[in-house]
């Protein structure tokens, strides 16, 4: 399977901090991979110099082969790459239906081009497919700051696949959610891998959830690679356990 994405001895320093240092990993087509660690490890900072919301401080981002190097989000959006945050993205004040279709017109242009443009942009289809997949026939036409939490996140990871992305990046979806609509979540999840050959990769304090959803990890401590491998032998792993207990 060839490489979606590529990160090269990425480093990314904040004065005499060094938050990621020495980086390399790669994603295959259809792969999802778990990236764990302590807090501190350089998760998200990770995750910001992949997508452009912070510049490198050194190495090499590839997407497809090609270097993407703090190329704005935006343009890394157009080139099939999504993400969600650790915060909510959804717009409360629209509907379920309503922000699928933003989502959706996010690889079409800019901000204003999109709030200021006509109807649905021929995304009604598209954003019905993915409430039906997520299994949000019941909630399509309410407003997004009216469901409870838990179908917020459903709602902002079904945004992120929106658009078919050729690579989607998830920071914490399953931060805060209840057990049963976490149980949902890794459902869909495994089920668009599978029947879209989604390729993503997922930052996760909830180890039960990445262990259970991805087929390999990669742990980070102190802003490098300490470990990568299956879930059963990530787990083992003296390094990893030390890092997370502290012995």
């Amino acid at each position: 399977m060839s490489a979606v994405l590529e990160v090269s001895d990425l480093r990314k320093s904040f004065g005499g901090i060094t938050a990621v240092d020495g980086v390399s990993l790669s994603v295959a087509e259809s792969e999802i991979v778990g990236v764990i660690g302590p807090n501190g490890s350089g998760k998200s900072t990770l995750f910001d110099c992949i997508l452009g919301q912070l510049l490198p401080t050194a190495g090499t981002v590839r997407v497809d082969g090609r270097e993407v190097t703090g190329m704005r989000p935006c343009d890394l959006n157009r080139l099939g790459v999504s993400r969600t945050f650790q915060m909510l993205q959804v717009f409360p004040q629209l509907s379920v239906r309503e922000n699928l279709i933003l989502a959706g017109q996010e690889h079409r242009g800019s901000m204003l081009r999109r709030l200021m443009g006509a109807g649905d942009a021929g995304l009604s289809g598209a954003a019905q497919r993915m409430i039906e997949f997520f299994r949000l026939q019941h909630l399509a036409d309410e407003f997004a700051g009216e469901l409870s939490y838990g179908q917020q996140k459903l709602l902002d990871v079904a945004m992120a696949f929106m658009s078919g992305p050729r690579l989607v990046l998830l920071d914490e979806p399953a931060g805060g959610v209840n057990l049963t609509m976490l149980a949902t979540l890794r459902e869909r999840l495994r089920d668009i891998n599978r029947e879209q050959r989604a390729t993503f990769v997922v930052i996760e304090h909830n180890m039960d959830f990445v262990m259970s959803l991805c087929s390999r990890i990669i742990v980070l401590a102190q802003g490098r690679v300490i470990c990568e491998g299956a879930p059963e032998t990530v787990r083992a792993d003296p390094q990893v356990i030390e890092a997370y207990l502290g012995h």
